[in-house]
C-alpha cells in the first residue's frame, strides 16, 4: 500500500499534539509548510465544501500535472498550488 505524502514532521503524533498544546513551536521549514497549508486550506474552504478539502489535497490535481497539491506543498511548491487555487477563487477554472 502507497503512503500517503505528508509533510516534514507532520506525520509524527507526538510532534502534532506538541505543536497542539504550544509545548513546542514548528521552526523553520515545518513551520513554513504549516502556514502554507493553514493557508491554502482557509482558502479552499472558501470554494469548496470544507469536508472535500482534504481529498483535493491528496489528489492528483490535472492542473498540477496530475500531481498531488500535499506532495507538492511537502516540497515546498506553495505557488504552484497558490496559482491553480487563485484560479478556482476566480472561477474562471472549470
Amino acid at each position: 500500500m502507497e503512503k500517503s505524502p505528508s509533510l516534514s514532521g507532520f506525520s509524527d503524533p507526538a510532534t502534532v499534539n506538541a505543536w497542539a498544546r504550544a509545548t513546542r513551536r514548528p521552526t523553520g521549514a515545518k513551520r513554513d509548510r504549516l502556514m502554507e497549508l493553514v493557508a491554502l486550506v482557509d482558502r479552499l474552504e472558501r470554494v469548496m465544501q470544507p469536508r472535500y478539502v482534504p481529498l483535493w489535497l491528496l489528489k492528483p490535481v490535472p492542473a498540477l500535472g496530475d500531481r498531488r497539491p500535499i506532495e507538492l506543498l511537502s516540497k515546498g511548491k506553495y505557488r504552484d498550488i497558490s496559482k491553480v487555487v487563485a484560479e478556482l477563487e476566480n472561477d474562471s477554472f472549470s
